[in-house]
């Protein structure tokens, strides 16, 4: 069965830091570029980051850059999310997704594999 499955979600209070993880299974993850999508309550998902299959490429959003990295283990078929200087804005339902290519921007429907989400709380 083809899975990714989110953890790492919690309630932190603003400038905290958070890990996400995305465990994948059921197919061969080092094939494929991952990313991290987010949807805050009445508004649209939108894209945060992703990483291609190797490693060697990542993109974010502005809002992102320089507070949240990316990376992947192979050996683990896990991509990770730090997100670091958190803010009350970053409070969303988390998502890992995967597909052929990290490009920018970020297009949900070039993502064929979703995880169930993780929930990320920031606190003013």
């Amino acid at each position: 069965e083809v899975q990714l499955v989110e953890s790492g979600g919690d309630l932190v209070q603003a400038g905290g830091s958070l890990r996400l993880s995305c465990a994948a299974s059921g197919f061969k993850f080092d094939d494929y570029a991952i990313a991290w999508f987010r949807q805050a309550p009445g508004k649209e998902r939108e894209g945060v980051t992703c990483i291609n299959y190797s490693g060697e490429i990542t993109e974010y959003a502005d809002s992102v850059k320089g507070r949240f990295s990316i990376s992947r283990d192979n050996a683990k078929n896990t991509a990770y999310l730090q997100m670091n200087s958190l803010k009350p804005e970053d409070t969303a339902v988390y998502y890992c997704a995967s597909s052929d290519y990290c490009t920018w921007p970020l297009f949900r429907q070039l993502h064929d594999r979703w995880g169930q989400g993780t929930q990320v709380t920031v606190s003013s």
